[in-house]
């Protein structure tokens, strides 16, 4: 029942004409500006400073605004996409930091009651845990390089943005975001001997790229330089250590 209500709603708000309104992120600017380029077990990425944000309390004020957010203000697919996935990354950030120090994001949960499924905050009036958001909310709306913007705080995800996704900017947000994970060989994709290795994040959600041509086209799409007779391999080792500058 939740989850069809989660559906529901998104499917009024893509439905919705009204001029577009989105959050001012000013706020989550100031977040993410200070998420900084690094390394972590040979892996390039972007570290967020937990401690720094646990101490600072802006992370808690960016949860505050979005969750005080009229979600039925959004109007069309790209500012309800956008609002989304800021959505996952700020409720992301703030399990983390509610519950930090963790070495993993997993850690907040057990094999029996998962992270993933416990509630992370309450947006448009419902309590949402990060699964309501990511499966309920946003990949119903069909566009899978989504899973190369959502963040779920762990070296293997993609890198958060030094910027909030907005409608005006969100196609060009989202290539940006492929292209990069994409020529990351730690966590992305490498080029083996005889094949090309991608990301298990492709495995998971191989009927999402289905429904645009499939895992090999999508890729192909930013990587024009594979060798046409290699076939793909999703079997990256998927780190689950939480994306944190080292002390």
């Amino acid at each position: 029942m939740k989850n069809s209500a989660l559906k529901v709603i998104a499917g009024l708000l893509l439905a919705n004409n009204v001029a577009a309104v989105e959050p001012d992120w000013k706020d989550y600017t100031s977040v993410l500006s200070a998420v900084k380029q690094g390394e972590k077990h040979g892996t390039p990425l972007a570290l967020v400073d937990y401690a720094a944000l646990k101490k600072n309390g802006l992370v808690d004020k960016v949860y505050q605004q979005i969750s005080a957010f009229p979600v039925e203000s959004l109007s069309g697919r790209d500012e309800t996409l956008a609002f989304y996935i800021n959505t996952y990354n700020i409720l992301a950030l703030k399990t983390v930091v509610d519950h930090w120090p963790v070495e993993s994001i997993k850690d907040v949960g057990s094999i029996f009651s998962p992270v993933w499924g416990k509630e992370a905050g309450m947006i448009g009036g419902k309590s949402v845990s990060l699964d309501d958001v990511e499966n309920n909310l946003i990949r119903p709306m069909g566009e899978p390089r989504i899973h190369l913007a959502i963040v779920c705080a762990s070296v293997s995800c993609p890198d958060l943005r030094n910027e909030p996704y907005t409608a005006a900017k969100l196609n060009n947000q989202l290539d940006e975001q492929a292209n990069a994970f994409l020529r990351n060989d730690k966590k992305g994709l490498y080029i083996a001997k005889d094949e090309v290795v991608v990301s298990k994040i492709f495995k998971w959600f191989k009927q999402d790229f289905d429904k645009v041509g499939g895992v090999e086209s999508f890729i192909r799409r930013y990587r024009t330089d594979l060798p046409v007779s290699y076939p793909f391999d999703a079997d990256i080792d998927y780190d689950w250590s939480i994306n944190a500058v080292s002390k």
